[in-house]
């Protein structure tokens, strides 16, 4: 099992850390020591994953604080609440998400729900912390990705699924997405000389709500044959499947742009993994990064 190095004196931000590898990323963190934001859509299920790490870990210093990554005021109002404290931020984990919901869905800033929830979200609340993690001594980013991202594209001319929709091909491009956000952030911050470490994480196939929330979404279930690769793909539990974002967000071996997942893709130690062709594409990661600041309404342009 992988040890998460001592946290003690540091701030930490794990969305959807009330379930699955987020709530066993923040109660990892938690136990080494960092001051650790639940951040999570429904307050009293992260009270909840609260209680479960503070029995874990007595004297933990554990919040919560709401964040629906679906509604970009949400995104701003709990960006701001941080801002405001002045604390400097050492580690954001982008870890929660959204997969393969049945039929198109928008957002309530009206994007379609994978990409707005998985991608644009996020997007919008490291741009907007950015100025909490500069202030950081060593501040990393660790975003959760996806092995379903490796046959994805970003399709700029319908990025939203507006005139063709596939749960599949939707949730694989948001993660794509997630992966060049966080290469394009590693140049950023190079570019400008800047401490900042971002780095990604797959979790194979882990065992958790990811799997049946999103597809029973709108009256929706899974299909046949999602149901039965369901039950014979090896998988693991969420202690194990969070160990590449724990890895991203905290080895002293991580490096900025890189990539962890389980050894055998599916279950496994983590291991560094190469990533896509898709997501190496620097002109396209660029392009990404700017559509994304149209879209939600911030840059990092004054932050870097």
């Amino acid at each position: 099992m992988y040890q998460v190095p001592d946290q003690h004196g540091k701030l930490a931000v794990v969305t959807g850390a009330n379930s699955g590898t987020g709530k066993e990323a923040a109660k990892r963190l938690a136990g080494a020591g960092a001051h650790v934001v639940l951040a999570v859509r429904t307050p009293s299920k992260g009270e909840q994953a609260r209680e479960e790490i503070l029995a874990a870990h007595p004297g933990a210093l554990v919040d919560v604080g709401r964040l629906d990554l679906a509604d970009l005021s949400s995104v701003r109002a709990f960006a701001d609440g941080l801002v405001s404290a002045g604390r400097p931020l050492d580690l954001l984990v982008n870890n929660a998400g959204v997969m393969n919901v049945p039929r198109r869905t928008e957002t309530t800033d009206g994007f379609e729900l994978q990409l707005g929830s998985n991608f644009l979200g996020p997007f919008a609340l490291t741009v907007r912390l950015l100025p909490l993690l500069l202030a950081a001594p060593a501040p990393r980013v660790a975003t959760m990705s996806s092995g379903t991202a490796n046959r994805a594209r970003i399709d700029f001319d319908d990025l939203q699924s507006a005139r063709r929709y596939s749960p599949t091909r939707a949730y694989a491009q948001s993660k794509l997405a997630d992966m060049l956000m966080m290469t394009h952030l590693a140049d950023l911050a190079a570019a400008h000389g800047r401490p900042l470490l971002s780095a990604g994480a797959h979790p194979g196939y882990t065992r958790t709500n990811l799997m049946t929330s999103g597809p029973t979404l709108n009256g929706g279930r899974p299909g046949l044959v999602e149901s039965l690769l369901y039950k014979i793909v090896p998988s693991q539990g969420a202690e194990q499947g969070a160990e590449p974002l724990l890895y991203a967000a905290t080895s002293p071996d991580a490096t900025p742009g890189g990539y962890y997942g389980p050894r055998w893709a599916m279950v496994g130690p983590t291991r560094a993994t190469p990533l896509p062709r898709s997501a190496r594409d620097k002109d396209v990661a660029a392009r990404l990064w700017r559509e994304a600041e149209e879209l939600v309404g911030v840059s990092a342009a004054t932050a870097l």
